[in-house]
């Protein structure tokens, strides 16, 4: 099958390691991966913040990009959830019948990883290893919008050698949300001092999520707190083998 990568433009600047991963884990399921240099931001933090013209611009540019994709794959349910959930929106908005029509024929091709493992591909054990005590936090967009289940937990479940702990809580936002923690930083303050309780209460060596944005809110956290607790995107465990560990 032939993947588009949509890296997202959080993980091209602050967590590249992310998307290698992604690469690695989607070839080693045999995928052809491909990646079309001229993608940029999908505009969710334009259109959120209320610079719809500024958003309209990007979701024109990535239409144009993937247009052609059989399908797009992107570590990071808050980007996919952009796409597929606020692109009709945004050309609704913008009265631009053509582009409603080319948005809600790309739309349904668009996949958050742990998704497309799971409910595209058919695949739950990716033959991955990792020997860590880890739980998994639930990030919001890939719960509210994209519905994605229990997909990335099948996952996580046939990671050879990983303890998998629940997570007290899982479905209270970690306070990120993009601008949202920038405008009400004390809200979101607290709201992620709930978080990083939750997490530490259960002992782990690492929290994982689909999405970077959320890990790294959470990660400050846990640093700032010398907790000694990690955090990792879920295609960076999915990728590891014991192979690589015992490398």
């Amino acid at each position: 099958m032939n993947v588009d990568l949509f890296i997202t433009c959080l993980n091209d600047a602050l967590f590249p390691r992310t998307g290698e991963a992604t690469v690695r884990l989607l070839e080693r399921l045999g995928c052809d991966v491909r990646f079309n240099a001229a993608q940029t931001c999908c505009g969710q933090m334009h259109f959120n913040s209320g610079y719809q013209e500024d958003a309209l611009k990007l979701v024109r540019h990535f239409v144009e990009t993937f247009r052609d994709a059989e399908v797009v794959v992107a570590p990071s349910g808050s980007c996919v959830g952009m796409v597929r959930d606020l692109y009709v929106k945004a050309a609704e908005w913008a009265g631009d019948e053509t582009l409603l029509r080319e948005v809600r024929l790309l739309a349904p091709r668009v996949f958050e990883l742990s998704e497309f493992l799971v409910h595209h591909l058919g695949v739950e054990d990716v033959g991955a290893y990792y020997p860590h005590r880890v739980t998994y936090h639930q990030t919001c967009h890939a719960m509210r919008v994209l519905r994605v289940g229990d997909a990335p937990l099948k996952l996580l479940q046939n990671v050879r050698g990983l303890m998998l702990v629940a997570l007290p809580n899982v479905e209270q936002c970690c306070g990120f949300g993009g601008t949202f923690s920038v405008k009400n930083a004390d809200t979101s303050t607290a709201m992620l001092a709930d978080k990083v309780q939750n997490v530490l209460s259960t002992d782990v060596e690492a929290c994982t999520a689909g999405d970077n944005s959320c890990l790294m809110h959470i990660g400050g956290g846990l640093s700032r707190l010398r907790s000694g607790t990690r955090v990792v995107h879920l295609a960076e465990i999915l990728a590891s083998t014991e192979q690589e560990v015992f490398a």
